[in-house]
This record gives structure tokens, C-alpha cells and sequence, in this order.
């Protein structure tokens, strides 16, 4: 921090690095897309650079690296129980995957469900959290109010609704808002009607204790400054004892014949092929990396950037912020738009000309982003139809702002600034054009770094 209180690093690996801009200067960048994810703690990336040269395969090797390894793999495991509140020789097990989305969707290929099963969700959610329930079973919605919110009794009468679900899938944490909801009683009045909870932790992991009483918890390492490719799902053991699993291959088993396997136990059942090593350590890292830090200092920082953030962009006339009010209880996140202009455009213009990252678009929570924009049947049918021509000019969307551990309270104050200069009318230095294909813009000119030639091809940002 700039005031030098908080026991956190000032810096994340990458943070402040000189960009161009189309005016022909350098500017240290600002990333204010913590949400989507977050640089490396600095920690982390030594101790990757430390554990490279010992580098070994796991579980299959009488090397003195393959051990090494294996012991570094397995102790990044234990940690994940810990970091998540529970007990290592307890009845939960931690499977080491991807990222949230692979564990959801592991998640719902080994619980027992049918196609007549009922889980119930939120419009809230992650599509990470949306698409998988549907592949497996019904799916009953809770909805929002105009703020983007539910409360416990949306949920409790959701839960009681006919037939009987099977499951609650909720968000831990807004990643469109960053708001959250109220896990705890939400856990209890789920738990009193014995329905498990599966808790998609992603965005709340950085920034809050996760919730012990959780059947199920779904969280990713790059959200939390270890961005080498691991995520964690928890869970009963005895979920995953018996049946196929999610992946079938190598080191999930015990016995293979052409027409035979005999699975092994869990959590290597879930782990088939060559585990990313690498990405394990440095969860591991980033795990002690905040037990160092500790949750007291985290939240005291988050709350610190929370109000000039969001009451900033408040006061900036023509900037609509998205979300909830106080004393609804949210992250240092902030989403907006700008009366008059694409949110494209917007976020464009701050990573063209003054050097900061934030995200645009729908954040991969479409019918959450739909009810907080509050559009028409009418506009909806309109933008669908362009989109299935593969027009995503008139994609709606919206701009996300999201501090880290790394943000100080001059960063917010800089992206404020840069957001009244735009807001307020002040003229682009140079034109730009929108990709119908994708819906982005891009800066016409010849400064290196963002010539035509520079532009790289790839998905839309508002896709998701």
C-alpha cells in the first residue's frame, strides 16, 4: 500500500510496466481487472523459479525429483483443505484442477442427478456456475431485484418449491457487481432442509474467508495471484468413491484390462494424466501468502478502496454504476457505464490513452448483466438477432473497475480522472473503429503498439 500500513505487497509481478499510448508516450500500467484475474504475488513467482529445476512427474516416479515433486503436489493439496477450512484428515478431500469452471462442470458430472432433478441457482451467477446443471438435470432460478440482490427468502422459497431440489448452486461473490450475498444464512436455511450447497468461491476467495459449512467450493489460483493454471474443488470423499470419473485416464486407476478398470481411491481418481504441477506449488505459495497477510489486512485494504471507487464514479456526471447500495456489503469493484458511449469504447479509451486495463462487456454473467441494464424484451430480441449474424456492434455491456491487493488509492484516483476526462466530453487524440465481428474498438494511427498491424485477432471482449 502507498501509505505503507497494511503488511501488503505494493506490487504484484507486472504491476507498473511503461505501455504505449496513441499520444506517443509511456504510461506505468494500471490493471483494474483483478476480477477477471490477478498478476503473480511476487512470492509466488520465486518460488516457481525455485521449484523449476526439481521439476519432476508425480505419483509414478522412484526419482529423487519424482518424490520431491510428488511431496510439493501433495502438500499444496492439504493446504487447499486447510485454506478452506477444513480438516486434512477429515471426510472432505481437495481435487486439484484447472480453474472454477472445470470444477463445476467435474462437480456436476459426479453427482448422481437425472434429467427430471431440480437444482437450484441464482441469475446471479457466473455462466461457469449457469451452464453446467443444465446439461444434467432442471434448473430453478432465483431471481433479482433491480439492484442486482436476492435475499434469504428468495432462496428459502425457492428451496421449497415442488419438486424437492437436489442442490443449491450459488455465488460466493458477485464477479459483475461484487456483491455478496448472504452466504451464511443462506448455508443454514439450505442445511436445514438437508440440501447441499455447492459455493462458487472465485471471486470471493481473494478477498474473504471461505465458507466452511459449504458442502461443495469451487475456487481458481488466478484469482488469487498464482495464474500458473490450478484451481481447487472440494468435497465428500464419498462423492466421489464410487462411479466413472469426470476424466478417465492414466493415475486414476488400479487395474486395466481391454475390457476392465478398477478406479482407484479418491481424490487421484479425479486426477487423470499429469497433474499441473507447477500451478499446485504455486497455489501452495499464494496460500501462505495470505495466511502471512491475513484476512484482517485484506478486507481493511478492500474497504479502503471501496468507497472513493464507487462513490467517485457516482459523482462523475453521465456515469451510471451498476449494483447494489449501501449497506449492501460489496467488493472493491465497480460496475458502470458512460451515458452516450459503447462500452467498448469506454474501456478502449483508458487502455489506449491513459495506460489502465479494466474489462467491458457482459463478465460471462449474461442474464445478470441483462436485468441490471434493465433492457426491454424488445432490445434483447434486437441484439440477439445481430449477434446470430455475427454482428456484435450493439452487444450490450457495461465497464468493470476491480482493485487488488496491489491497488492503492492513487490508482483510484488516476482511473477516476481518466473516467471524467472521457465522461465529460473530452475528444479522443486520435479516431477509432469498432469490429463489427467482435464489437471492439481499436485506435486508428501509426503509434508503435497500436498500428492496424499490432492489433491482434481474437475472441470478442463482451462474449463470455
Amino acid at each position: 500500500m502507498d501509505d505503507g500500513q497494511l503488511p501488503i505487497p505494493s506490487l504484484l509481478v507486472g504491476d507498473g510496466m511503461a505501455v504505449p499510448c496513441v499520444d506517443g508516450q509511456e504510461r506505468p500500467y494500471l490493471n483494474l481487472d483483478s476480477a477477471a484475474s490477478g498478476n503473480a504475488l511476487p512470492a509466488v513467482a520465486r518460488r516457481v523459479e525455485e521449484f523449476l529445476p526439481w521439476y519432476s512427474s508425480v505419483h509414478r516416479g522412484a526419482g529423487y525429483k519424482s518424490r520431491l515433486a510428488t511431496n510439493a503436489y501433495e502438500e499444496a493439496r492439504l493446504s487447499a483443505l486447510r485454506f478452506a477450512g477444513r480438516a486434512i484428515d477429515g471426510e472432505d478431500i481437495a481435487v486439484i484442477v484447472r480453474n472454477t469452471t472445470e470444477a463445476i462442470n467435474h462437480l456436476a458430472y459426479r453427482l448422481p442427478l437425472t434429467p427430471d432433478d431440480v437444482v437450484v441457482t441464482t441469475v446471479v451467477e457466473h455462466h461457469a456456475m449457469l451452464l453446467p446443471w443444465g446439461r444434467r438435470c432442471q434448473r430453478r432460478f432465483v431471481e433479482c431485484g433491480p439492484e442486482g440482490t436476492f435475499s434469504v427468502e428468495d432462496v428459502t422459497a425457492a428451496l421449497d418449491a415442488a419438486p424437492r431440489p437436489k442442490l443449491l448452486a450459488v455465488t460466493g461473490a458477485s464477479n459483475v457487481t461484487g456483491w455478496l450475498p448472504p452466504l451464511d444464512a443462506i448455508l443454514a436455511a439450505a442445511h436445514e432442509r438437508g440440501i447441499p450447497v455447492v459455493v462458487d468461491a472465485a471471486q470471493l476467495a481473494p478477498h474473504r474467508p471461505l465458507p466452511p459449512e459449504a458442502d461443495y467450493i469451487a475456487w481458481s489460483g488466478h484469482k488469487m495471484y498464482a495464474p500458473f493454471g490450478a484451481g481447487v474443488l472440494i468435497g465428500p470423499r464419498s462423492t466421489f468413491a464410487e462411479g466413472d470419473p469426470f476424466l478417465a485416464g492414466g493415475g486414476a486407476v488400479d487395474l486395466v484390462d481391454l475390457d476392465e478398470v478398477a478406479w482407484t481411491d479418491p481424490p487421484e481418481r479425479e486426477e487423470a494424466g499429469s497433474p499441473n504441477v507447477i500451478g499446485a506449488v504455486a497455489l501452495d505459495t499464494a496460500f501462505a501468502e495470505f495466511d502471512r497477510i491475513g484476512w484482517k489486512a485484506i478486507i481493511e485494504h478492500d474497504d479502503s478502496l471501496l468507497g472513493p471507487l464507487r462513490n467517485g464514479l457516482a459523482g462523475i456526471p453521465g456515469v451510471r454504476l451498476l449494483g447494489p447500495k449501501p449497506p449492501e456489503v460489496t467488493l472493491p469493484l465497480a460496475t458502470f457505464t458512460v451515458e452516450g458511449l459503447h462500452h467498448a469504447l469506454v474501456a478502449a479509451r483508458l487502455s489506449a490513452e491513459y495506460g489502465i486495463g479494466v474489462r467491458h462487456g457482459c463478465f460471462c454473467a449474461h442474464p445478470y448483466l441483462l436485468r441490471l441494464l434493465d433492457l426491454s424484451p424488445e432490445e434483447v430480441a434486437d441484439y440477439r438477432a445481430a449477434v446470430l449474424r455475427h454482428d456484435r456492434r450493439e452487444m450490450p455491456g457495461a465497464v468493470r473497475a476491480s482493485a487488488g491487493l496491489s491497488t492503492s488509492s492513487a490508482d483510484v484516483d488516476r482511473f477516476l480522472a481518466a473516467v471524467a476526462d472521457i465522461a465529460g466530453g473530452r475528444p479522443a487524440p486520435v479516431p477509432y473503429v469498432q469490429d463489427p465481428s467482435t464489437g471492439d474498438y481499436w485506435p486508428e494511427g501509426t503509434v508503435p503498439g497500436w498500428t492496424a498491424d499490432d492489433r491482434s485477432l481474437g475472441a470478442s471482449c463482451a462474449r463470455g
